[in-house]
């Protein structure tokens, strides 16, 4: 494992870090054993650094259950004070003592303001965020501060100045390199001798998918045994200015492959024929990608129940991805798709937010409330956005087809498939 100095705290951080934001899940909870093995797992091959929130559904009680004194000796945690829902200083003190039993420890390593973009910081101060920080210090609670920035690049340095920050955690990628903070707001705060932790290097998994038949070419030109998730994790650990990279593994493989790359990537390590290459890649990105999201969630829940990121997330795959070869119909049932006649993006849809396999959370259902706006790290036009994607997969009687579906097609599949079995 390469570890990274933070030279304003002192600490050797793992170039890998274990995100706890998409822990492995059973039944739409948390799969304790399955996330226990796996966190182990990347502890004992040299991971130090495990970053959670106070949003992030169940995973602070969970680490708290399952992190002992002596695995705590051989980690730094990080946690997230919940700035969206912080209405007056005493909030900030609450919410602090409460993470702090989850946790179930006296003192969190490292602790960020969550979410914040100028706009947001400024409505902290003025209720004492300083005040709460350096007590908090003082009170032996938290060791260092940051923040997690979710605002334009414009912003960055000045939210950076409002006080003498220890670590910063910022979205960075290869196709996101100029938003949030910027190659420029991140060269800026090493200056500061900041620790810089990278979000979304992947993209919310957009850049470790199978992709266009033009990206793919370029990748496997360059390198037949290389996957599109090494490309992406390798250019983001190659910048000297990041201490450690959070990807959200949820599975052995990908935590593996993940290790196997923080093992020998090393600063500047890239060649320039790589570096070319993901360039290009880049370049062919943007011409098919339709909405920039990153599939992060800060816009959910909606009050009308539309599943925001998932939508955007497949009406992005239908344009990057390949879809000739095998599409899934349902519950591992596969057809043959030669010539791509089928898109396995419809089936996506109809599946996971049309209400075949659940509640529905379908685009259509959007009434324009607008409550997403203000939570996007993005900033994105999510309403306008949504209308892209209801008039790309949904269509008119689409609601009682999908009744039937459910109601009558698959019990009738499950009902056949048991017989023949």
């Amino acid at each position: 494992m390469q570890y990274r100095l933070i030279k304003k705290t002192g600490d050797e951080i793992s170039s890998i870090g274990f995100g706890a934001m998409r822990l492995p899940l059973k039944n739409g909870k948390i799969d304790r054993t399955e996330a226990r093995k796996l966190i182990f797992h990347a502890i004992d091959n040299g991971i130090n650094f495990i970053d959670t929130a106070y949003l992030y559904g169940d995973s602070e009680t969970f680490l708290g259950e399952i992190l002992t004194d002596d695995i705590l000796s051989k980690v730094k945690i990080c946690t997230k004070l919940p700035a969206i829902n912080v209405k007056k200083y005493e909030d900030m003190e609450s919410f602090l003592d409460e993470q702090l039993r989850r946790l179930n420890i006296d003192c969190i390593d490292y602790y960020l303001i969550h979410g914040v973009d100028l706009k947001n910081m400024n409505r902290l101060l003025k209720r004492d965020l300083i005040k709460f920080i350096e007590k908090a210090k003082s009170d032996g609670k938290i060791k260092y501060i940051g923040f997690s920035y979710h605002g334009p690049k414009e912003e960055f340095q000045t939210v950076v100045d409002c006080y003498d920050w220890d670590v910063v955690m910022v979205q960075y990628n290869y196709f996101d390199e100029n938003v949030q903070a910027s190659i420029e707001g991140i060269e800026y705060v090493a200056s500061k001798n900041m620790g810089i932790f990278v979000m979304e290097p992947l993209k919310g998994g957009i850049l470790a998918g199978n992709m266009s038949e033009e990206a793919e070419k370029v990748f496997r030109k360059s390198n037949q045994d290389k996957t599109n998730a090494e490309w992406a994790l390798e250019w983001v650990l190659n910048n000297r200015n990041v201490t450690c990279v959070l990807s959200g593994m949820n599975s052995f493989e990908q935590l593996d492959e993940n290790l196997a790359v923080a093992n020998r990537t090393t600063p500047m390590s890239m060649t320039f024929e790589d570096l070319e290459t993901v360039e290009l890649v880049k370049r062919v990105m943007r011409n098919s990608l339709k909405i920039n999201c990153s599939t992060c969630g800060y816009c959910m829940p909606c009050p009308q129940g539309v599943n925001i990121p998932e939508c955007m997330k497949i009406y992005n795959e239908k344009y990057l991805f390949n879809h000739k070869g095998i599409v899934n119909l349902y519950n591992d049932v596969y057809l043959f798709n030669p010539k791509g006649l089928i898109n396995q993006s419809f089936i996506d849809y109809y599946q996971y937010v049309g209400g075949i396999m659940g509640n529905s959370g379908n685009a259509g259902k959007c009434n324009a409330c607008g409550k997403c706006l203000r939570k996007c790290p993005q900033k994105l036009d999510i309403i306008a956005e949504l209308e892209k994607v209801k008039k790309e997969f949904e269509f008119p009687g689409v609601k009682y087809m999908l009744l039937f579906v459910k109601h009558v097609g698959f019990p009738l599949y499950k009902f056949i498939n048991k017989l023949l079995n």
